[in-house]
Parts: C-alpha cells; structure tokens; sequence
C-alpha cells in the first residue's frame, strides 16, 4: 500500500475511534490499525478511505454543501487537509493531529473565519506588569478547579477570537474580586468597541474583523465596564448598533498590564491574578486534536487570541524520551475542538509565540443585576 494511502487509511481508523470513544487495541493488546493497515490488501474498501472518511466527516459536523459543485470543491480542500494533518503530525508528535470541523476550509478560509487578532504587537505606551516573585510557584495550576473559569464558548464564523480572550481574562479577574463567576458579553466588544491604536493607521477594535485584547481592556474601562452574557448575547454578526446599557454592567477594569516575555513571569502572573488574555500563532490549531502541541518549527507571527488559564510540569513524550511542561490554553471554537474546546502548548521555547503577548487585568467589585 502506498504510504499517501497508508496515511488515509490510519487517519481514517482514528477518526472512526473517535466518534465510536471505542480504542484502536485489540483484546490481546495488539495494535489494530497497525494489523488493518497491514491486512487490508488490494482490494481492501479501506483503500476507498478518503470518501469514507469525507462522509463520517460530514455527518459528525453536521455538513451540508449548497451544490454538487461546493460539495466536489469541499471534498477536495477536505484531502488537502488529511495530507496537512500528516505533515503537522510528523512536526508535532506530541500531539494528535486530524480531522476537525474546520478541515474543510482551506487555511486562508480558516483565517478569515475564525482567528481575528487585528495586530502583531503591543502598544508603545502599554502598562508593564511589576516583575512577580517566582521562587514559590506551584508545579502544576489551573484556574478550572478553583471556579474561575466559565464554560467554553464558540465564536462561530466571526473573528471575534480577541474579544472571548478579553471577556475570559476579565471573568476571571471578577471572580478573583467579588468570588462571582460570571459570564461577560463578547458581543457588546463586537458591537461596540472601536478602540484603536494612534500609532498605527487601521488598528482599531473591528469586530469579525479583528482586534487586541488590550485595545478591548481600553474600551471596557473608558465606557464602564461589560454586561453580561444573558443581558447581551452573542450573534457573532458584524455591523449591528450598539446595545450598551451602564446600568446592567456586571464587571469593571480597574487596570491591565503587559506582562514580561518570561515563562516564569508568566506563571507568577497567572497564580497571582488569575487566566490571562495570550496571543499565539495558530498554524498547528486547525488540525489540532489533543495532547501536548510541541511543534518542531512554528511561527512566532501571531493571529489568534486564548486564554491562559493553567500550566502543567510534565507530559510525557515517547518521541523525545522526556516528559515536557506545557500551558492549558482555552480556545473559543466550542467544545467539540480539541480536549474539550481546551489546547495544550509546550512551556519552555515560547512556541508559537504564546510567550510573546501576555496581559493580565485586575477588576473591580460591581453590584451585578
């Protein structure tokens, strides 16, 4: 079998497993889709492997094409898109790469649609985090268990990405104040926030067009602070009228600061003032599955904005014989992505770039409605 195939037909068997939750080891401990791979033979229907994979494809996303045309197109882009989550498996064996909702887009598609961070670095001004002691860090911490973190959120077909890292640092920043976990409107950033940056011509806050976190911390403290999630929610559409009401804002910014491009400092920040907006390049993300991301070759040019909400010292790698720490990274592209809409980066080599634009902010106790 030819090893293009091959790749298919393993890519294959992976995603059935997936859908099924049903292992890929026989009951004696043998590899099963090494023995199916092996066994297939000629004639074998796995060799039919990229229909059948288009096909589990589109009933597990729901798919649906317009035309015979946009489906023939698709299933195209979709096969392009088996042979990418190879190459990004071979460069990033750490993680599982494959097929994901978006692996029918092709990657200017999936750029447009569903990154969105308007600029590539810090305004000359921005605040500086005071550097933080980090003698005391603990060696494994997430904001999850401590209740700071709301549910994973979806930011559709909007590149929005910036304004779910602004609501997710600022909801935790909240409930470090008040110990209220809330739920902050995306939308009301998207409808309103046209913060820009003097520096820079076309760098203002644009809704599914893009914009920075610290540009949406700006907004949200000049205008008095976010509503929440039910009293704005989100359409993930551009170009609607503002719908600000101060009278229903349920969180405010006292402050917000850059933090240093160090991983300890990083940390200090994250333990000390709770998940943080990051910015990261997300090449690997489209065909991102699970585990530690831990690219051998990423760029540092950044176009998505996550939050950081947790670090831990040790995930073991069996191709680089040692275990790595990484980062726990919540993503805004639903449950469905990734380990429960969550990524994991490595720690350590500012991969990808998530080291490269950090900013934590600080709230204030509001009476909520």
């Amino acid at each position: 079998m030819a090893p293009s195939v091959s790749l298919l037909v393993i890519f294959s068997l992976l995603f059935v497993s997936a859908i099924s939750g049903e292992p890929l080891t026989s009951s004696d401990g043998e590899d099963t889709l090494i023995r199916q791979v092996v066994d297939g033979g000629e004639e074998s229907p796995l060799l039919d492997a990229e229909h059948q994979h288009f096909a589990l494809f589109k009933r597990k996303f729901g798919k649906s094409y317009a035309s015979q045309k946009e489906h023939d197109y698709r299933f195209h882009v979709f096969k392009r898109n088996l042979r990418r989550a190879a190459r990004h498996q071979k460069m990033d064996p750490m993680a599982t790469h494959g097929v994901t909702q978006f692996s029918d887009l092709t990657p200017r598609e999936f750029k447009r649609q569903f990154l969105g961070l308007r600029r590539l670095r810090f305004p000359k001004d921005a605040n500086q985090a005071p550097i933080l002691p980090t003698n005391d860090l603990p060696e494994d911490f997430d904001w999850r268990e401590k209740g700071a973190v709301s549910a994973v959120k979806n930011q559709g077909s909007c590149g929005s990405c910036w304004s779910f890292s602004t609501t997710g640092a600022l909801e935790g920043a909240h409930f470090l104040a008040t110990g209220e976990l809330l739920s902050l409107s995306e939308q009301q950033l998207v409808d309103c926030d046209h913060e820009c940056d003097p520096e820079e011509a076309g760098s203002c806050d644009s809704g599914c067009n893009g914009g920075l976190m610290n540009s949406a911390f700006e907004y949200t403290l000049k205008n008095g602070g976010l509503m929440r999630e039910e009293d704005y929610p989100y359409t993930g559409i551009n170009g609607k009228t503002c719908k600000f009401d101060k009278t229903k804002v349920a969180a405010r910014v006292a402050n917000f600061s850059v933090v240093s491009l160090d991983e300890d400092q990083i940390a200090a920040n994250l333990v000390k003032n709770g998940p943080l907006a990051v910015a990261i390049n997300a090449v690997y993300m489209q065909t991102y599955i699970g585990g530690v991301s831990c690219p051998y070759i990423c760029s540092k040019r950044l176009d998505h904005g996550v939050l950081l909400v947790g670090y831990g010292s040790a995930a073991y790698a069996p191709i680089r014989l040692k275990d790595k720490p990484y980062w726990i990274i919540k993503n805004s592209w639903g449950e469905s992505w990734g380990e429960s809409g969550y990524y994991k980066i490595c720690r350590g080599r500012n991969i990808c770039g998530v080291d490269s634009m950090v900013s934590t902010v600080a709230a204030v106790s509001t009476s909520s409605t």
